[in-house]
């Protein structure tokens, strides 16, 4: 059998759970004949994705090796392909993909996929896919082999993530999806969604860029499917014709959709990752190879990306970090300790606090009241929440008895006694320490003792904060990032005081609003923004001693980041940038560069030092320049990223020593969900130990 050459593979990973290939035979409607419907399932509960290794890869060969006898004896009418419930299959174990350290083993691997898949192709009847969830990478690639593909408005997480992993569509995908929907909507699903933050498609969008034939509804939805394929197998012609529209291009739309990819990848990564470049060669070559040529480039491409640095360090920060320490954060209680949440407070109705509401009401589902000064800003605040819910309801991200119960939970005050049944109150006012000890000791008065206040804050001390109420062990650090819809992560932060149940209740409810919770020891500017005020710190100091604006602001570029310090300086905004930093410098010292230049700035309104021209070239103007007082010492490109590496493993050796965090992986999974550091880098202490910081800094490595 021509799957035996892979038994020595399979043999690798003896632990694989093992995605089997169940058949059943199904006598079609309108005495279409018989289907043999594969359906994909490990035997776990829908908490375990199903996922693809050798093992599985082989019995899925075998299977399809088998069927194909049959539709030639005349057994069979048609194949089918499916998932276990919420799932088709999620893609690649990365885990034994990644412990396939040989290179043979890498292209045993990629070319396993490629065997199987294309006998789904080449079965002599026609082949079905019926997409009833997740469909990630490889599992997308076994649907888009097929000839025909259904697919459900219940299923989510569609799409082709290998550029983001370090790896590239490897079965056919890179190939099959231009030729399906056209090469630009290829470089969307390829490129474009997995470099923002892995965005992935609903079953909808997914149908909308041609990717399935048919939407169907999940209460019925493989009795539609096998419906639907009984009516093509009697006339496949409606189905050519609806294709058609979307895989209707030009040779100078394939090379306009690649030009595309790769500005945008140079946006994203400053092309410091290899796989999403990779991709591209793939892509553009693709446009005149044949699909035997493609598979061969694309298993040379796998072999040798699952070698690079990268792709480990991306598991490292995919797998290890985000797919299951995010999951079980590290030193927190234990969550039978956890209170119920039937009442949010929100003190204050300005963008943050607005925020803060719709998240509340939309993933707790629980009343949610804001308060305010005055009743201007109040209903200022509730109206934001309305208008957002509006563009979720226009979007059809939300339905419209969910828009309307979401409307209806949110409400505002002027007077804090709104609070006295509320369960959590968290307070987004002013960044000042006076403002938020003054708040929270109005709130203590009215509210009941079981009532958790959380702060917001950035970079503030929650110790201080609660100092002077009557009971200090019901505050805890509830810190958000902007904004707050999109950014995954929370830093709960204990103080000294903080009660076991109000930090449980923390973790607790960090889960039900989606979020990834690390906790933090209350040290000023927790971790994200005091990795950030050290970064910003020495790039601002090059830039003062006389550095030129475009050295200083680029030289980080190796480290991969979708922006440059300054520009996320204006981003931010330079006064909230000042006071972070000036909030540092004072609780650490001169190690946190505080830039008179950047006040000057401030001082004359100026947001951010790079002008746009009229020919789309930033500029620093020459006004701009005058105000400022700058040295005679610049510092070239390799010095400004050697002295940024050396100062942020030095800050982060000192966090650890200070016991802010548990361990290097909490860093890592701040920096990479709190400030979008590339997983290609595995976070930022992976980083700074290859390229030498950690050891010429602290005298060892941090893993």
């Amino acid at each position: 059998m021509s799957f035996d050459r892979y038994e020595e593979l399979a043999a690798l990973v003896p632990d694989e759970v093992i995605t089997h290939s169940y058949v059943q035979d199904i006598a079609l409607p309108q005495g279409a004949g018989t289907l043999a419907l594969i359906t994909l399932d490990n035997g776990l509960d829908h908490t375990k994705p199903t996922t693809l290794g050798p093992n599985t890869l082989i019995e899925l060969g075998r299977v399809l090796e088998g069927l194909k006898l049959r539709a030639a004896a005349g057994e069979l009418a048609a194949v089918g392909i499916t998932g276990k419930p919420y799932f088709l299959v999620a893609g690649a174990d990365l885990s034994t993909v990644k412990s396939l350290k040989a290179a043979q083993y890498g292209a045993l691997m990629a070319e396993l996929g490629h065997e199987a898949y294309n006998l789904l192709g080449s079965l002599g009847v026609p082949s079905f896919a019926f997409i009833n969830g997740v469909a990630l990478g490889g599992g997308l690639e076994v649907a888009l082999a097929a000839d025909y593909r259904t697919i459900s408005t219940g299923a989510n997480g569609i799409g082709l993530p290998e550029a983001f992993i370090g790896l590239v569509p490897g079965w056919g995908g890179v190939y099959r999806l231009p030729r399906l929907i056209g090469p630009a909507a290829a470089i969307k699903v390829m490129i474009e969604n997995p470099l923002s933050n892995n965005r992935m498609l609903d079953g909808r969008a997914a149908y909308g860029l041609g990717i399935a034939d048919v939407l169907l509804e999940p209460a019925d939805f493989l009795e539609q499917s096998l419906a639907w394929a009984a009516g093509v197998l009697k006339d496949p012609s409606a189905v050519a014709a609806s294709r058609a529209k979307h895989a209707a291009y030009t040779d100078a739309d394939w090379d306009a959709a690649a030009a595309a990819g790769r500005a945008f990848v140079a946006a994203r990564t400053s092309n410091a990752a290899p796989a999403p470049g990779k991709v591209l060669d793939l892509f553009e070559a693709g446009k005149t190879l044949t699909r035997e040529e493609s598979a061969a480039a694309e298993c040379e491409a796998l072999t040798y990306l699952m070698q690079t640095p990268e792709f480990h360090a991306t598991v490292y920060a995919f797998l290890d970090l985000v797919q299951k320490r995010a999951k079980r954060p590290a030193g927190a209680p234990d969550r039978k300790l956890a209170r119920k949440v039937t009442k949010v407070g929100v003190v204050g109705a300005g963008l943050m606090a607005g925020q803060l509401a719709l998240l509340f009401a939309r993933q707790l589902k629980v009343p949610v009241v804001l308060t305010d000064i005055d009743q201007q800003r109040v209903d200022k605040g509730v109206a934001y929440v309305h208008a957002e819910v509006d563009k979720l309801l226009s979007k059809k991200r939300l339905s419209p008895d969910a828009a309307n119960r979401t409307k209806a939970l949110v409400s505002g005050s002027v007077s804090k006694e709104a609070f006295a049944d509320a369960d959590f109150v968290i307070e987004a006012v002013f960044e000042e320490m006076a403002v938020k000890k003054t708040v929270f000791a109005e709130v203590e008065a009215v509210v009941s003792a079981e009532c958790i206040l959380a702060t917001n804050t950035s970079s503030l001390s929650v110790t201080e904060m609660a100092a002077d109420l009557a009971h200090p062990e019901r505050v805890v650090g509830f810190h958000f990032f902007n904004p707050v819809a999109a950014m995954p992560l929370l830093e709960i932060v204990k103080a000294p005081h903080t009660d076991d149940a109000v930090l449980a209740t923390a973790f607790a409810l960090a889960k039900e609003l989606k979020k990834s919770a690390v906790l933090v020891q209350d040290a000023p500017a927790f971790v994200v923004n005091r990795i950030l005020g050290r970064m910003f710190g020495e790039i601002t100091a090059v830039f003062d001693e006389g550095t030129d604006a475009a050295t200083a602001d680029n030289a980080l570029r190796p480290m991969g980041h979708p922006m440059t310090p300054f520009r996320l300086l204006a981003l931010v905004g330079l006064p909230v940038g000042q006071h972070v930093q000036e909030s540092l410098n004072t609780a650490f010292g001169d190690r946190f560069h505080v830039s008179a230049n950047q006040q000057k700035l401030i001082d004359a309104g100026i947001k951010g030092l790079w002008v746009k021209g009229d020919d789309g070239a930033e500029t620093v103007p020459e006004s701009t320049l005058a105000l400022m007082t700058r040295g005679d010492s610049p510092s070239d490109s390799a010095e400004v990223l050697r002295r940024t590496q050396d100062a942020l493993a030095d800050e982060i050796g000192r966090m650890l020593d200070e016991g802010v965090v548990a361990a290097p992986e909490d860093i890592d999974l701040c920096v990479i969900l709190g400030a979008g550091w590339p997983f290609h880098q595995g976070g930022i202490t992976p980083y700074l130990d290859r390229v030498g910081a950690a050891e010429r800094v602290n005298g060892k490595t941090f893993h």
